[in-house]
Order: C-alpha cells, then structure tokens, then sequence
C-alpha cells in the first residue's frame, strides 16, 4: 500500500489546477485504463498472470468501480473532498507507522 501517481494526480489538478474534486477523479480514472492495458499486456506477454485469480480480481474491482462512482456522484463536492483528505490522512499514518515498524524490526 502506499500513495501512488494516481493520488498525486488528483491532488495536482484539484490544488494546482483550480478542477473539480469529481472532474480530478474522473480524469484519473480514464489515465489508468491505457496505463493498466498496457500493463496487462506486459504482464500477460511474460506470463506472468494467473488467470483465475485475474478474473476475480478484474470482476470485484469493476463492481466496485461502478458502485464508488454511483455513489461519487451524489457526493457534495466538499463531502468528497473530506473524504479523499481522510483517505490521505490513513495512507500517511500507515507509511510513517510502516517506517517506524521497519525499522524496529531490522535492529
């Protein structure tokens, strides 16, 4: 786990660029389908994928995905901008918690 440029993405364009919270997570969504095919296709070309559990992973993840924008989309703007601070707020106390951790368990 861990924050990837995905996040990034969407803090970029909601502070930097002045977008809607939901317009920022629209368009970071739409960047990850040509990023995930291509790495499907890197991963299938290596065989490096295992099919079964690919397609259990591929049909909860679109599940969710419709479900999370059905709900995004009745989201107030600042409600969905609260929610997405606190989703920062966890990933951030869990790194530092993962450093912390890490390096108690190596000495």
């Amino acid at each position: 786990m861990g924050m990837g440029g995905g996040t990034i993405l969407i803090l970029c364009l909601s502070l930097f660029l002045g977008k809607d919270q939901h317009v920022a997570q629209g368009a970071n969504l739409v960047f990850f389908i040509p990023t995930s095919l291509v790495s499907i296709f890197m991963n299938i070309k290596q065989k490096l994928i295992k099919w079964k559990t690919g397609l259990v992973v591929s049909l909860f993840g679109a599940v969710g995905a419709v479900i999370g924008a059905k709900i995004s989309v009745n989201l107030d703007t600042n409600k969905l901008k609260l929610y997405f601070g606190i989703f920062l707020l966890l990933i951030a106390v869990f790194e530092v918690y993962s450093l912390f951790f890490k390096k108690e368990k190596t000495k």
